[in-house]
């Protein structure tokens, strides 16, 4: 079978440098950095001390009161960048079959924060079961798919992905491949999280996985730079509108790109460590290229994993260079968690969109906070240390990867390349 064009054609982005599209991508370009000490709740006690907070963000002034009250706050993350990424993609509802419009949504977690209020209050209480009624519809994964998908009236294709920080980019492949496919004309795609809480900030302390750079926490994610001591966590929402092509053209939508490929992989080799010489993360991006049926020295960039972690920075760098050869010199990588911090189930969403504004504007936003070089990391690699820098990009990817040894990595070319 012929498979079918995909284009991106709306986007939406919360995130901890900006409540919008335009306030992201200026963040990104002026290399911003999102993290501060946490105001959910007091850290005191708690090894780490800060995280990658949405800042000036009331769920309100976007949903109703008691609508809010139903939801945990990653699904009223997936609400707010859903909204902007369907306004922005201009559909008249009047016209839009929506038995053909569908919702593939990610999220590693879910709602960490109803389940852990749930908890605590019931072991304050004397036992007796006093549970929210809707503590388990704000808690599940897939209910900001549901949620999204009963707002717009969306009766097509519906779930929710879970591959922990891979999860928004593998629901991006699933929506990708759905249209494809021929199974849908219209995709709202994306990954939201919420888990600076409680819960979440003592169970990856425990894991020794974040940084503990409290006395400086602006420049304490610092990937591939020597004295990285963990990743930052963060928190929000990208969302995007994937649509067929031949769709999109009748209907005279705008286009930022077309999805090229998609590429999935496992380690097969450790819960939480990468394999020592990024296998997985090698095999996710010859799939994806094989997939979008392009070579190598096609790519101009990557946004990379780089998370910060010791290990897990070295293992993508050795991949990158394994995958790319002398080409992975001539390209530009950047890993824009250096400012976002780590979004976990929303990473790959939030990071996708950074791929497509740096070939909508033709700049590529820097890792920020380098300062010494790691000896174990090959130099001659271009990383956009510290500042932007600008370049036309015509093919760019997007590596995510998860807890488990999920990889996923998706592609995102130019329309006319």
């Amino acid at each position: 079978m012929v498979l079918k064009r995909v284009v991106v054609t709306g986007l939406g982005a919360l995130t901890p440098i900006g409540n919008n599209i335009q306030e992201y991508w200026n963040a990104l370009i002026n290399g911003v950095s999102g993290a501060a000490p946490i105001t959910y709740f007091d850290p005191a006690k708690f090894r780490t001390h800060f995280a990658c907070e949405l800042k000036n963000f009331n769920a309100e002034d976007f949903l109703d009161r008691k609508e809010a009250r139903k939801m945990d706050r990653y699904a009223q993350y997936a609400m707010v960048a859903s909204e902007e990424a369907v306004t922005d993609a201009g559909f008249d509802f009047e016209k839009l079959d929506k038995d053909r419009a569908g919702v593939i949504w990610g999220s590693g977690i879910g709602g960490l924060e109803t389940f852990q209020i749930e908890m605590l209050n019931y072991a304050a209480g004397d036992g007796t079961p006093k549970f929210n009624p809707f503590f388990i519809p704000k808690m599940i994964s897939d209910i900001a798919s549901g949620h999204i998908s009963i707002k717009y009236g969306f009766r097509g294709p519906n779930f929710a992905t879970v591959s922990a920080c891979a999860s928004s980019t593998n629901a991006i492949i699933d929506a990708f491949n759905y249209i494809r496919l021929g199974h849908a004309d219209v995709m709202v795609t994306g990954g939201s999280e919420a888990a600076v809480t409680i819960a979440g900030m003592g169970g990856f302390n425990a894991m020794h996985a974040l940084s503990t750079r409290n006395d400086d926490p602006k420049t304490a994610s610092r990937p591939m730079d020597k004295d990285r001591d963990g990743f930052v966590l963060g928190e929000g929402a990208g969302a995007l509108i994937l649509e067929e092509y031949e769709h999109a053209i009748a209907r005279g939508a705008t286009i930022y790109c077309e999805i090229g490929g998609g590429g999935m992989s496992a380690d097969a080799h450790h819960i939480t460590a990468p394999h020592p010489e990024g296998l997985g993360a090698k095999n996710v991006m010859l799939n994806c290229l094989r997939d979008a049926g392009l070579k190598p020295t096609d790519v101009d960039g990557v946004n990379m994993h780089g998370t910060s972690t010791p290990l897990g920075d070295l293992a993508e760098s050795k991949a990158i260079t394994h995958v790319f050869g002398e080409h992975a010199y001539k390209m530009n990588l950047n890993s824009t968690k250096s400012m976002t911090g780590h979004l976990l189930g929303a990473a790959g969403a939030v990071e996708t969109i950074s791929a497509i504004l740096s070939m909508k504007y033709g700049i590529v936003p820097p890792t920020i906070n380098h300062l010494t070089d790691d000896e174990n990391i090959d130099p001659k690699l271009n990383f956009t240390f510290n500042v932007a820098q600008k370049r036309e990009m015509n093919v760019v990817m997007s590596n995510t990867f998860g807890f488990g040894g999920h990889n996923a990595c998706v592609l995102v070319k130019k329309l006319d390349f």
